[in-house]
């Protein structure tokens, strides 16, 4: 279960809190089934729950979010090079799965590409502050994406305050934060690391 901010989840003002919803319990989605998928096996979660890997990293899978059910999929990272780009082709494909992509329109396109920046983001932050992401995990429900990346650090993510444009880094959960709906960290007990987990609405 993850803690959500007091105010609406339209609203994308500042940082109450100044940092981010911390959950001790359950990762979100762990409804889900446990196995990991490495990077040339995208999982494909149905709303029946049941999965089936796609015949390679390159080819799109699954089917367009339209019926209403949840669609999951997840990347390891394991012993994997270049994890930014391969995360954000991974997402691009879902995208295309699920149908924000091709975009009709210019809104649809800004979504899109807010989706894949929100992946770099995340991988990004994992790389130069926690050793390395573990896992990519990607789920679509009722036109909002929500995405998590796992890794093995004891670091807490949260917007530098107060964000200045000029100064060099500090910028990624900044971007996080002014471009999702809700963003937050959960943590296991008894499990090292964490999850960062982001969420996304499709233009209305």
């Amino acid at each position: 279960m993850s803690t959500t901010r007091p105010y609406s989840p339209g609203d994308r003002g500042p940082e109450p809190s100044g940092a981010s919803g911390v959950s001790e319990g359950g990762a979100p989605g762990s409804g889900g089934p446990e196995e990991g998928v490495s990077a040339g096996q995208a999982a494909v979660i149905g709303a029946s729950g049941g999965a089936s890997p796609s015949p390679s990293a390159g080819a799109v899978a699954g089917a367009a979010a339209g019926g209403g059910g949840r669609q999951v999929r997840r990347l390891s990272f394991d012993d994997q090079s270049g994890v930014v780009p391969l995360a954000r082709d991974f997402t691009r494909q879902a995208l295309y799965a699920w149908g924000w992509l091709p975009s009709a329109t210019a809104d649809q396109r800004a979504a899109a590409e807010d989706v894949l920046l929100v992946v770099s983001e995340l991988v990004t932050n994992a790389c130069l502050h926690a050793e390395g992401p573990d896992e990519l995990w990607i789920a679509c429900e009722k036109k909002v994406i929500r995405l998590e990346v796992s890794d093995r650090g004891t670091g807490q993510p949260a917007p530098r305050t107060p964000h200045r444009a000029g100064r060099p880094g500090g910028h990624g959960m900044f971007i996080v934060q002014r471009l999702c709906l809700d963003w937050g960290v959960v943590r296991t007990p008894g499990v090292a690391g964490k999850r960062v987990w982001a969420e996304l609405a499709a233009p209305g």
